[in-house]
């Protein structure tokens, strides 16, 4: 399936304090190619091979369902380090913010993500209090990069 990822991201200093009341998922993803981004992904217990172009705050992506046995082959073949991180599901206003709990390989980062339907819609957004400084144009917080660390 082909479409566009359009968000902005921004690191996080002081989380909610009450994140279990939030729906999470437990993500592990590894690299096979950072350039251009080749990812698998393990969300709980569904995996997927994932396209995506170059580009910051709008970028094209494809993702393919992988079964499990597709995703451990693959596991073995990535380039640097596999990322783990827990992805808690928080509603504000008519958006979900995704949030980023790290424990590998950069422990205890937390980095938010919001995904919009266009760009206006992208550059309007005022994001809530506990958001640290908006990183959507640095490569360095993308997670491929966060991976070589």
């Amino acid at each position: 399936m082909k479409n566009y990822e359009i968000e902005r991201k921004y690191l996080v200093r002081t989380p909610p304090k009450d994140l279990s009341a939030f729906p999470c998922h437990d993500i592990e993803q590894g690299y096979l190619c950072t350039d251009p981004v080749v990812r698998i992904r393990r969300q709980d217990d569904e995996y997927f091979l994932t396209y995506k172009s170059k580009g910051l705050m709008v970028r094209e992506e494809y993702n393919l369902p992988l079964t499990e046995e597709a995703y451990l082959h693959l596991r073995t073949k990535t380039d640097g380090r596999l990322i783990s991180k827990r992805r808690y599901l928080i509603p504000y206003g008519p958006y979900t913010i995704e949030l980023d709990h790290f424990s590998s390989p950069k422990e205890g980062l937390f980095l938010a993500e919001v995904e919009f339907a266009d760009e206006k819609e992208a550059l309007a957004f005022i994001p809530p209090d506990w958001f640290g400084e908006d990183v959507t144009a640095s490569p360095m917080y993308h997670n491929s990069s966060l991976s070589k660390l």
